[in-house]
């Protein structure tokens, strides 16, 4: 097993190769601006620090979202065609799933929630049991709106460290780690569970839509 996994759901940019039983090399990158530019220099990095070749790959690892739409589409479209050229599977998962999974290293066990930034003042969240056992399906929500329900949880990720009135028990980590859904990926294949399509997981309409009554102009 050799999975490539990639993530750009959130403001980081995040590579890993899992070879089924460690990360193998993982690079990330905040920049919420740059998921385009700074993808595949980062896949090439961590291909190179690892010593392996993109044709060893035997899977594509790809968190869905929820996400902006600009920069979730990023990592759907790079992972698709990593797994066409290589005749290899694709493999999405929710990208709150990954970063439930990478807060056991934190120690948080559960129950609890995670949350990364929707922007518009909103978060992404869902809650969670353990670290593998996600209870409530991905939503968003301004984070006034959920303070009560999850009232006396941790709560991981962004989402909840922008909004400390909200969560008070805003936990790290931060950002995801395309290593630890590649750790969770790998889990999955081995117990034959079912993985998302890779397609894109928004939630709402994207922030940049076509003007309504615009003027169309055409040629004379």
């Amino acid at each position: 097993m050799l999975l490539l996994a990639v993530d750009t759901a959130t403001p980081a940019v995040t590579v890993a190769l899992y070879d089924g039983e460690s990360v193998l090399a993982e690079s990330n990158q905040v920049d919420a601006r740059r998921h385009g530019e700074l993808l595949l220099p980062s896949v090439d990095k961590v291909l190179a620090e690892a010593g392996r070749s993109l044709d060893a790959v035997t899977g594509i690892v790809v968190g869905v979202g929820p996400g902006p739409y600009t920069g979730l589409r990023v990592g759907l479209v790079t992972a698709a065609t990593f797994a066409s050229v290589l005749g290899v599977p694709v493999h999405g998962l929710c990208t709150l799933d990954g970063l439930a999974y990478a807060a056991r290293s934190a120690g948080i066990e559960g129950p609890f929630a995670v949350a990364t930034d929707a922007r518009r003042k909103e978060v992404y969240w869902a809650r969670y049991d353990d670290p593998r056992t996600r209870t409530t399906e991905p939503a968003v929500d301004r984070p006034a709106e959920i303070a009560e329900r999850l009232a006396g949880l941790p709560v991981v990720g962004a989402g909840a460290l922008l909004y400390p009135d909200h969560f008070p028990d805003a936990r790290g980590p931060e950002h995801q780690s395309a290593g630890a859904l590649a750790a969770l990926a790998a889990e999955r294949l081995a117990a034959g569970a079912e993985f998302l399509p890779p397609t894109p997981l928004y939630l709402r309409r994207p922030d940049a839509e076509v003007p309504k009554n615009y003027k169309v102009v055409t040629p004379q």
